[in-house]
């Protein structure tokens, strides 16, 4: 648990970098602002349709006693959304950290700067941006289709389903910020998972509350700056505790998956 409470703080020690460093900061509003209009345009055009695709989803139910269809519906609706919010948690964070790679970029840079070493030279790149993003997607898919699934369960469906997508969607989120500074560092992604791995319960702090304040009304706006530094300071304090982690590859140590920076 303490481990999960240092991950939540390493969120607010982001947003404390609105302190520091304010202009930068804002620039990191603009692309999040462009790709929350058109999520949140889709998310009110899925639920204006909700009723009418539960219906067509579910012609089975016509035959059934009114109070009983009702309840199936609505069941099958809180899956669907449920489903929709995971999704959507998952392709903002992928879609607008590609849209918005330059600014956040200089963010995690300069918070890097500011923790006292010089940021790594190596580049994330565009391809490599695309590549991971499509990669969260599809891994968001997949746990928005369990949730929805789980969501059916009848009775404690919608609570299941709740703690399995926030736990899930935000281990993704944590993965996909922290690549930057971990890939700058010439870690490949076996690699990286293995480090997060042996520091889930932070992971999981930082993860499940960056994505609970992307729930919150332009909260995924005003969020997604403070949470590409947070994210670099996520990565640093699990490198810090294993400092070998950084090193290149010595003759057996290849198998690590890490890579000189």
């Amino acid at each position: 648990m303490r481990e999960f409470v240092r991950g939540v703080a390493i969120l607010g020690r982001g947003f404390a970098t609105w302190r520091r460093r304010p202009g930068l900061m804002v620039l990191g509003l603009l692309p999040a602002a462009i790709v929350g209009i058109l999520f949140l345009a889709g998310l009110i055009a899925l639920s204006a349709s909700l009723p009418g695709l539960t219906d067509a989803m579910t012609p089975f139910a016509d035959g059934w006693p009114s109070l009983w269809a009702t309840v199936f519906r609505i069941a099958v609706g809180t899956a669907l959304l449920g489903a929709a919010l995971v999704l959507v948690v998952v392709t903002f964070t992928a879609v607008t950290l590609l849209v918005g790679d330059p600014f956040y970029e200089r963010i995690w840079r300069a918070v890097e700067t500011d923790a006292g070493a010089a940021p790594p030279d190596a580049r994330y790149g565009f391809w490599r941006s695309v590549v991971d993003g499509l990669s969260l997607v599809g891994r968001g898919v997949g746990v928005a289709l369990l949730a929805a699934l789980i969501g059916l369960v009848p009775v404690v469906g919608g609570a299941l389903s709740a703690v399995f997508g926030v736990t899930l969607t935000g281990w993704l989120v944590a993965d996909e910020l922290t690549s930057r500074a971990f890939t700058a560092r010439g870690m490949a992604r076996p690699a990286r998972r293995r480090l997060m791995r042996r520091h889930r319960g932070r992971v999981l702090g930082f993860g499940v509350a960056t994505q609970l304040t992307f729930l919150v009304p332009l909260g995924a706006v005003a969020t997604m700056p403070a949470a590409v530094a947070g994210a670099a300071l996520l990565a640093r304090s699990m490198l810090d505790a294993d400092p070998w982690q950084t090193e290149p590859p010595r003759g057996p140590d290849r198998e690590l998956g890490i890579r000189p920076a």
